[in-house]
């Protein structure tokens, strides 16, 4: 047990949550793997950053609330070949870079969300795009989904932009969420 949060770190992760490993999605940059709890003290760190969740609802300056909201995303049951990968720079594949997940829209579904977050040092560098990209091919290659969506603030022009750019299209816009989607013809 870790002290004093109750959350046991001997929990399994990196699975899709029935058993499966989730599988490496390596790009010519970077190692994609599934998230682990020995991923959570960084992934706490980077959602520290305002910067990083300056557009993102959570629990970031609760420090009992953000390790059991974290805890909770890395080992919950997804259906396979869904969940969480974190992102390594090949050159230096001790560095936590961020994360991209594949996910059930709202925890449920029908639609699958697919969405990027990482640290500030990997910004403007074609990272979020790079592995969105290889997520966006997973998704419609191996999980063979007809379409993945992502709600993005629409303030967020970074985000909007790597959408954009791994060929996901503008199909709604409000106040409070710019919905993208990606069809698997569309790529």
């Amino acid at each position: 047990m870790s002290e004093g949060n109750g959350i046991d770190s001997n929990d399994a992760a990196g699975t899709d949550g029935f058993g499966g490993a989730l599988p490496v999605l390596d790009t010519p940059r970077l190692l994609i793997r599934g998230r682990t709890l020995a991923d959570l003290d960084a992934c706490m760190a980077m959602d520290r950053d305002p910067e990083v969740t300056r557009f993102i609802e959570g629990p970031w300056n609760d420090p009992v609330e953000h390790r059991r909201f974290l805890h909770f995303r890395i080992t919950r049951p997804y259906p396979p070949g869904l969940g969480y990968w974190s992102i390594r720079e090949r050159a230096a594949p001790e560095k936590f870079l961020g994360w991209v997940m594949l996910i059930p829209d709202h925890g449920v579904g029908p639609e699958v969300e697919i969405g990027w977050r990482l640290v500030r040092a990997a910004w403007g560098r074609g990272m979020a795009s790079e592995a969105a990209g290889a997520l966006a091919a997973h998704a419609f290659e191996t999980v063979k989904l007809a379409r993945v969506i992502a709600d993005i603030d629409p303030r967020n022009a970074a985000s909007r932009a790597v959408a954009e750019k791994i060929g996901m299209k503008l199909v709604s816009l409000d106040a409070s969420c710019a919905r993208y989607r990606l069809e698997s013809g569309n790529r």
